[in-house]
């Protein structure tokens, strides 16, 4: 057992009690990893119990878009709370904010999307979305068209099929991980994968001809769907080569394959347009989305749905009956109240703006301060998400050792200087996902820190 007894009240009751996500289980339980209690936030800052107040350059986890400490978002979920705190949305019952919520996503969706179903987290979402591709296929007497194919250092989720579909080993490792049905072909990041000379227009359409050897070899008939971040998020943060969608899609639609576009994090406004989708001319069956629709002020997730969906869950009503599938939470009216009132910020304050101005400054800020540093192998980006990655030696892009943990020491340099980044998993990079709110004076708090950072971890190597 751990000796609390020099620990206060709040701390011992932390490490003895609360199994924290994606942490040292057994260091957080002895007190040898550190703790922090999160007491408030403004803007985009946020403060700790001990009194240090950080800028999150993180949004938390890319969720909270509009910053902290927006009353017209916590008065719209009291005033739900007082006026209906729960009703489920089982055979045809909803509220009016859940209706009215998805009435307004399906207006700022693309053009070719119906309908949503809600949950309550990105990863509910995509198992849902799985089922829903599964269920199509065998409405459509499709039934070894199952397969899914998602991508290398690709993430969709911490559940079974979810996890599965997320490409990254510490997400699979001693969880039995990945289920079969799941393939995962190559990862589009130009930088780091890429043949010597290869243009990116080249290296597009080398992952679509890889993408197109997986489906052949595989069986057109046995693959159903292709599931993917419009920029990837958690395994590295990059952004897609120069025609990478036009040439996947072009692929997909040869053997009728569905695309289900992870809009988690590139939905409502980071790339300053309402979906990522938008912004790479992607067409999608699904959409999948839910940090950014409430901007985690309550939890809340849709998958949006194509007509061409819908007319196959039509015709599965025919054939079939009720469709089996519903979870309780499903289209939760605070989840619901916050997500309108959400919304409503961002086009009232006129948020995508900000990220084109701001987010066009903060990227060309970060090239110029850091791309020349011996450190450095790229800084990369788009709208309100980037990151820099850092290499032992920049012409032979030869990376450091991992148990060296670079981007782990960047990040805490960084936070003991006042800002929050994240250290992405499976490399030594540093990840920028800030509140969409931001201003240009507060892009420059970020840079300045970064480059302190920057130099305490060169000079220590």
């Amino acid at each position: 057992m751990t000796d609390l007894r020099n620990m206060d009240e709040l701390e011992a009751l932390d490490r003895a009690n609360f199994l924290h996500a994606s942490s040292d289980v057994k260091g957080h339980a002895q007190g040898t990893t550190p703790t922090r209690v999160i007491e408030s936030g403004e803007g985009v800052y946020i403060t700790d119990r001990a009194g240090k107040r950080s800028l999150d350059a993180f949004a938390g986890l890319y969720c909270v878009n509009i910053g902290y400490g927006r009353t017209e978002v916590a008065n719209a979920i009291a005033a739900q709370a007082h006026k209906l705190a729960f009703y489920h949305s089982y055979v045809g019952h909803g509220t009016e904010v859940s209706i009215r919520l998805a009435a307004k996503v399906v207006e700022l969706a693309p053009d070719h999307m119906s309908r949503v179903y809600f949950g309550l987290s990105g990863s509910d979402a995509n198992e849902t979305n799985i089922k829903l591709v599964w269920y199509m296929n065998n409405v459509l007497g499709r039934p070894e068209k199952k397969k899914i194919i998602s991508r290398e250092r690709g993430y969709h989720g911490s559940g079974l099929m979810t996890g599965s579909l997320t490409g990254l080993p510490l997400f699979h490792k001693a969880f039995d991980l990945p289920l079969e049905r799941v393939l995962h072909t190559v990862c589009p990041h130009y930088w780091k994968y890429a043949e010597p000379g290869m243009s990116e227009l080249e290296f597009s359409k080398h992952c679509a001809e890889k993408l197109e050897e997986m489906i052949i070899a595989e069986g057109p008939d046995t693959v159903a769907a292709f599931i993917g971040e419009p920029f990837l998020g958690t395994g590295g943060l990059v952004p897609p080569p120069e025609g990478y969608w036009a040439e996947i899609q072009t692929v997909l639609s040869k053997y009728d394959v569905m695309l289900i576009a992870d809009e988690v994090v590139t939905g409502f406004g980071r790339l300053g347009t309402w979906f990522g989708s938008d912004y790479y001319g992607m067409k999608p069956d699904i959409i999948t989305v839910a940090k950014g629709l409430t901007s985690a002020y309550a939890p809340l997730s849709g998958s949006i749905l194509s007509e061409r969906v819908c007319e196959i869950l039509d015709q599965g009503s025919d054939d079939i009956g009720p469709l089996g599938h519903g979870w309780t939470y499903s289209a939760h009216p605070i989840g619901a109240a916050a997500g309108l009132a959400n919304l409503n910020l961002i086009e009232s304050e006129n948020m995508l703006a900000n990220v084109k101005s701001t987010g066009s400054y903060f990227q060309t800020k970060l090239r110029d301060a850091f791309t020349d540093h011996p450190m450095v192998g790229e800084v990369r980006g788009d709208g309100m998400l980037a990151a820099i990655e850092f290499v032992a030696d920049k012409d032979s892009k030869t990376f450091f050792d991992p148990s060296l943990k670079i981007g782990a020491k960047m990040a805490g340099a960084a936070l003991e200087h006042g800002v929050i980044a994240r250290a992405m998993p499976h490399g030594d990079i540093m990840g920028f996902a800030p509140p969409l709110c931001i201003s240009e004076a507060e892009v420059d708090e970020i840079i300045t820190v970064v480059g302190k950072a920057l130099d305490q971890v060169h000079s220590a190597l």
